[in-house]
């Protein structure tokens, strides 16, 4: 009998931590696998070991490049994994950047909390080191798009475009004879820098993300909004903060921000810093796969030159005190660590200054701190008022909202039998499974981690 067995082994009733495993009787096959981020209890999930012997493991396809899919890779590799990892061009060479940046953090990380002894464990140890990173990069197997590619006699797979950031995909797999789809991370219908997402249109079984299954962005012009923010606060002599996520999100803001120079709705000699090394070498990354943008790599290289990018650190603290007005777009996007935290400590308690939010803040972040209104902020071990004005922008999301989610599912000629959500909290989950079962009456479950659902 062809029993097919799925089973999340994270990202399930969370938006974080993203691998789910498809046990077929010819191979085994993990579809993403990322870091658990967020408080530190989903946090601490990153070092307990998988509910499975990862030598049985035969291969794993990467959806994307953003850290919660693919931050897991090195310890999976560590600890036994030997079989290609499948992604496309982009998504190999942003991988390759997170996953050195993520190693160099936790190598950091444990030698700070050895140097001033604040861990249980003597000595501190990194999840996985430089050099660990380096040995998976061997495993990367880049594959085209929209290309049917043979697993096995009867397995096979193809990667088509989602929209979400360079190089995001959908992933169908068909496994004797069943078509099973993992969506990946859905991008927005309309982004100011990316094609809209394409779309699989037959599939017995849907494997589906939820990150905004329970809400719409907003629909409001982002541009005259952005335009007024900015323009308001330079006008009170205040600071733009924008946290920002190095993988898309920035390289959208600076699109647009150049628009709104062109366009003269605000000031033209306004200087906009991008304090990110690894938000550059993104950014450089997109230049050079310029084609799977909407923007062509000379108007990329004429957006890029009107942007101050800060590498080193050391200069951070002079644009800190800089008194002009100006625009800093900086990670980390939940506001968990990085440069930002740095401009938060020296602007987060003048109310003639804004924060502008524009990504997805998960639980027990600083981000979703501020967007729950708190009145102060705790960064590295001492509490800072808020008094800057905190406005979140929905309109430059990467995730799809509800009615671009549903959108999605309809574009399947014949329902599927059943659809299965991950990556989401509870309550958009629910929110999402009830509109589904309502509308298209399609059968819809939410993936409990660790727990096997037979096909």
């Amino acid at each position: 009998m062809d029993t097919i067995i799925l089973k999340s082994l994270g990202g399930a009733e969370t938006v974080t931590g993203s691998k789910h495993l498809l046990k077929t009787p010819e191979l085994t096959i993990l579809v993403d696998c990322g870091l658990f981020q967020g408080i530190k209890s989903l946090r601490e999930q990153n070092w307990e070991s998988l509910n499975i012997d990862i030598a049985e493991i035969d291969i794993v396809i990467l959806t994307h490049a953003h850290l919660d899919h693919c931050g897991y890779i090195p310890l999976l590799v560590k600890n036994g994994f030997k079989g290609k990892i499948y992604m496309n061009e982009p998504t190999k060479e942003l991988s390759k950047l997170i996953l050195l940046d993520s190693a160099k953090l936790q190598e950091e990380d444990a030698q700070k909390a050895n140097f001033h002894h604040y861990t249980k464990h003597n000595p501190a140890k990194p999840l996985y080191t430089i050099n660990d990173a380096e040995r998976s990069f061997k495993q990367f197997f880049t594959v085209n798009e929209n290309t049917m590619i043979k697993l096995s006699d009867h397995i096979q797979c193809r990667f088509k475009p989602c929209g979400h950031i360079i190089g995001a995909c959908s992933v169908e797999i068909i496994c004797f004879e069943k078509t099973i789809i993992f969506s990946g991370d859905i991008g927005r219908t309309h982004s100011a820098i990316l094609p809209p997402p394409d779309f699989f249109t037959k599939a017995d079984f849907i494997v589906m993300e939820s990150t905004y299954g329970d809400r719409l962005h907003d629909n409001t012009n982002l541009y005259d909004k952005l335009e007024h923010w900015i323009n308001l606060t330079v006008k009170n002599r205040g600071n733009i903060i924008i946290p920002s996520f190095a993988v898309g999100r920035a390289q959208e803001l600076i699109y647009i921000l150049y628009q709104l120079k062109e366009q003269n709705r605000i000031p033209y000699n306004l200087p906009v810093i991008m304090d990110s090394p690894m938000t550059a070498s993104a950014t450089d990354i997109m230049v050079e796969y310029a084609e799977y943008t909407t923007v062509n790599k000379e108007k990329w290289l004429e957006i890029i030159e009107q942007v101050n990018i800060n590498k080193e650190y050391t200069n951070t603290e002079e644009i800190v005190h800089d008194k002009q007005s100006k625009i800093i777009i900086a990670g980390s996007g939940m506001m968990t660590g990085g440069r930002v935290l740095e401009y938060l400590k020296h602007d987060i308690g003048n109310s003639r200054n804004t924060v502008l939010i524009v990504g997805f803040q998960s639980e027990g972040t600083r981000g979703r701190a501020l967007l729950n209104e708190s009145h102060e902020l705790k960064i590295h071990g001492k509490y800072y008022p808020v008094k800057a004005n905190v406005i979140e922008l929905t309109g430059l999301s990467a995730h799809a909202d509800q009615s671009e989610l549903m959108e999605w599912i309809r574009k399947f000629k014949n329902s599927p039998q059943q659809i299965m959500l991950v990556h989401g909290e509870p309550s958009a989950q629910e929110a999402l499974r009830v509109k589904i079962q309502t509308e298209l009456q399609i059968p819809v479950t939410i993936l409990i981690k660790d727990k096997e659902v037979v096909f």
